[in-house]
């Protein structure tokens, strides 16, 4: 049974400065104060789970417990279909540390090259995790579909969006205006599940 998510203080389970700001956009507007775990200086959570939804509740969970306060997390990632869903959960890991999206986007390329892929499909996914101190929590996903092209093309967006083309249209996440992005991007495919459910 879903449980109701009350306007007031809603910690941002991620050191993720993108993430931050679409969940501030998303929730800011519903009365929602959006805190990130950078400002409350948290720990990041080691993500050890297979899954986006797992490695989701990890960061929500551990958030949750430290502030007393609901916390909010995201798990996302590019699934690419030639290479089996790589990188899949890994998408962060592969830009490395400091994570270099540049660098992660150039594997991505070259693996493809590597096994000659005239496939280029490819989705985003968003786990987005609600937990609350008790030890309630739930899970949304959204999912988004599209190709991927090269070289990167806008400065716009961050991660992995300068390759990525939504189907239904000519550019990239990162040359579509933020507000065109998240009104149809995998992670408010996922916040449209939440807000049904829980506000």
């Amino acid at each position: 049974m879903s449980r109701k998510l009350q306007p007031g203080r809603l910690i941002a389970a991620t050191h993720n400065k993108g993430k931050v700001a679409e969940l501030k956009d998303l929730f800011e507007p519903l009365g929602f104060e959006v805190v990130s775990a950078v400002e409350l200086q948290l720990e990041e959570a080691e993500e050890t789970e297979l899954t986006f939804e797992g490695n989701a509740l990890i960061k929500a969970r551990a958030a949750a417990q430290a502030t007393g306060a609901p916390a909010l997390s995201d798990d996302s990632g590019l699934e690419v279909t030639a290479l089996g869903g790589m990188p899949g959960v890994h998408t962060a890991i592969w830009a490395g540390e400091p994570r270099d999206f540049y660098v992660a986007m150039e594997k991505v390329e070259r693996e493809l090259q590597a096994i000659d892929a005239t496939d280029r499909s490819a989705r985003f996914v968003s786990c987005l995790a609600v937990a609350w101190p008790d030890g309630h929590e739930e899970t949304f996903r959204g999912e988004i579909e599209g190709t991927l092209t090269w070289p990167p093309r806008g400065e716009m967006g961050f991660g992995y969006d300068p390759v990525f083309v939504p189907f239904g249209h000519e550019v990239t996440f990162a040359e579509l205006e933020p507000a065109q992005k998240h009104s149809m991007s995998h992670r408010a495919v996922a916040f449209d599940k939440l807000k049904k459910a829980l506000l």
